[in-house]
């Protein structure tokens, strides 16, 4: 007979980047022995399966060796070996029923007595129980070890067990076609046994909603870490621009102000050009009659071949010349001028 699909690799195709990123998460490996495990730790089960058809005069046995078993949590990590017996009635396969029995097959004995062969409980998921509670019941009618194999419609897919109080015998779980091939061939009479070694460790179980999880959880920390860079970005975009406004408003502010400032020419005999007149505020050059000059707001004066350093000034100290200028300025709405005859305007030089 052919060999059925097996679960050496856990998840079925089309896991991809999920699965890589699930068990980046969860994959936490210990270096332990067969035995021993950690709560962490999922092993599987070697199966070695062969039919005898008894009372046919055939001496033929047929094997099938696989690895498509998983040792539950609480299990044993031991070998074990036995005739597979299901739950006596057609709806007893799930054995939750607390007086669900076997019919377990014997061999002649001492003085024409019967004993009944070392067996396994071959018993289906599902029935609004637990796996502890089919496991222990097994164990109470004297089985060797529980062969849970999954519900329909999941193929050979398997899961680690949970079942706390119910370790005392070896159980594992195999998939729902390996199962049902094995029902069907003890329905017709054909007897199956079953040896389990232990297999090989693996990581910790991930199952498809735990992959579902871990996907939708680093998809929406993915989304919240890209939306607040672009948050982050686009505040301090708008910050920049409301700041360079605001320079620009400011700039515009100055120049306005100071183009208010009063324009003079000197003649002889003003206080500028007599010997304690004053000098340029820019370059603290005396003045000559007919210079043109611009009055600040602190009584002093500019000349106008110097206005170029005032712009130069402003152009570097935009905000703090308007806090300067704006307070010494009659009219604060910064009218326009429209004087044809306005010279180019100086930006105020505190002297």
């Amino acid at each position: 007979m052919g060999q059925l699909p097996g679960v050496g690799v856990f998840c079925r195709g089309g896991c991809g980047f999920s699965r890589l990123l699930a068990w980046c998460f969860l994959l936490v490996l210990s270096p332990q022995t067969p035995g021993s495990r950690g709560a962490e730790a999922v092993w599987t089960a070697y199966l070695n399966v062969s039919w005898r058809v008894p009372h046919t005069g055939v001496n033929r046995t047929v094997w099938e060796l696989s690895e498509e078993g998983v040792y539950g949590q609480d299990s044993p990590l031991e070998p074990v070996a036995g005739v597979l017996v299901p739950p006596d009635g057609p709806g007893a396969l799930n054995a939750c029923n607390p007086h669900t029995n076997f019919t377990v097959p014997t061999v002649p004995g001492d003085w024409g007595s019967s004993v009944q062969v070392s067996w396994l409980a071959l018993i289906q998921r599902g029935g609004g129980c637990t796996f502890a509670d089919k496991i222990h019941l097994a164990y109470e009618r004297g089985a060797s070890g529980a062969v849970i194999f999954n519900f329909p419609g999941t193929r050979n897919e398997v899961i680690p067990m949970s079942h706390p109080g119910a370790g005392d015998i070896v159980a594992i779980m195999i998939g729902n076609l390996k199962g049902t091939k094995i029902l069907q061939s003890i329905q017709r009479g054909i007897q199956v046994t079953m040896v389990i070694e232990v297999g090989k460790k693996h990581g910790p179980w991930v199952n498809h909603y735990s992959i579902f999880f871990v996907s939708v959880s680093f998809f929406i920390i993915t989304a919240a870490t890209v939306g607040y860079f672009i948050f982050y970005s686009a505040r301090r975009l708008r910050n920049a621009r409301a700041q360079s406004r605001k320079q620009r408003q400011l700039k515009a502010d100055a120049k306005k102000a100071i183009g208010r400032l009063q324009l003079r020419t000197l003649k002889q005999g003003d206080k500028e050009i007599g010997p304690d007149g004053d000098s340029c505020a820019v370059c603290i050059e005396l003045y000559k009659p007919n210079d043109l000059v611009r009055i600040l707001t602190c009584n002093s004066t500019v000349a106008p071949s110097h206005h170029y350093y005032a712009e130069m000034l402003v152009n570097h100290e935009a905000n703090s010349m308007a806090v300067d200028v704006v307070p010494h300025v009659d009219n604060p709405t910064f009218e326009e001028d429209e004087s044809p005859d306005q010279e180019t305007t100086v930006r105020e030089i505190k002297s």
